[in-house]
């Protein structure tokens, strides 16, 4: 059994409760609201583990709640949605989402989405804390820091800058990104300006520490490691 959390924020309730008996078939711990003010509440209030999260919901939409909880945590965010032109895909993941998934779905798909996302946020190097200028990451309490003041990122976003640091100054490839981050390699179609889009998105969150992410042209990037 898992035990790890799941907070379902959905506001077809047939569509929950299949979601919810598969969930703890699985050993999860789920709880569910229907609306998005609802949610953020439930949200701060359990501090779940992973949030599978609907786009068009009553009272707050998925937009805003993904706006809102990315201020205060990295917690994985999986949007659920019937939406599916690329540019809301695109829009979600720029906002903090860590994958994104269109109705209607395969249930097995997203229980195995759902445990890769979990298995990743579990695993650890032999160093606690990663350190580069003014960054500063503990793999123990999932924290960043950037010049002392606590930055929220995405799982995919934190996942990144691990690797990044991880190099010690090394350049990683976009494909090298995609097959550690995402879990894909390149027989699969994600192309790789998924990954300049979550790079782009890190760098507003590190103001001028983003100065230390490299681009490599036509091969990938690599952190700057000097205290400069």
């Amino acid at each position: 059994m898992s035990g790890e959390k799941i907070l379902i924020i959905e506001d077809e309730k047939d569509l929950v409760k299949v979601l919810k008996y598969n969930l703890q078939k699985e050993g999860y711990l789920v709880i569910s609201s229907y609306d998005g003010a609802d949610g953020l509440e439930r949200f701060r209030k359990e501090k779940p583990d992973l949030v599978i999260l609907d786009l068009m919901l009553p009272k707050m939409d998925g937009y805003e709640f993904c706006k809102i909880v990315r201020g205060e945590s990295q917690a994985p965010i999986i949007m659920l949605t019937a939406k599916k032109e690329e540019a809301d895909r695109v829009i979600g993941l720029e906002i903090g989402a860590d994958d994104y998934i269109t109705k209607p779905f395969s249930v097995r798909e997203l229980l195995a989405r759902i445990k890769t996302i979990l298995r990743r946020r579990e695993v650890k190097t032999d160093k606690t804390v990663l350190r580069a200028g003014g960054i500063e990451m503990d793999l123990d309490t999932y924290e960043v820091h950037v010049k002392g003041k606590r930055t929220a990122l995405s799982s995919k976003e934190f996942e990144l800058l691990k690797h990044l640091l991880s190099a010690r100054g090394k350049v990683i490839t976009r494909e090298q990104l995609l097959e550690r981050v995402w879990g894909v390699n390149e027989s699969m179609e994600i192309e790789t300006r998924t990954v300049d889009q979550h790079v782009a998105r890190l760098r507003k969150r590190m103001g001028k520490e983003a100065e230390r992410i490299l681009t490599i042209k036509n091969v990938g990037y690599r952190l700057k490691t000097d205290n400069v």
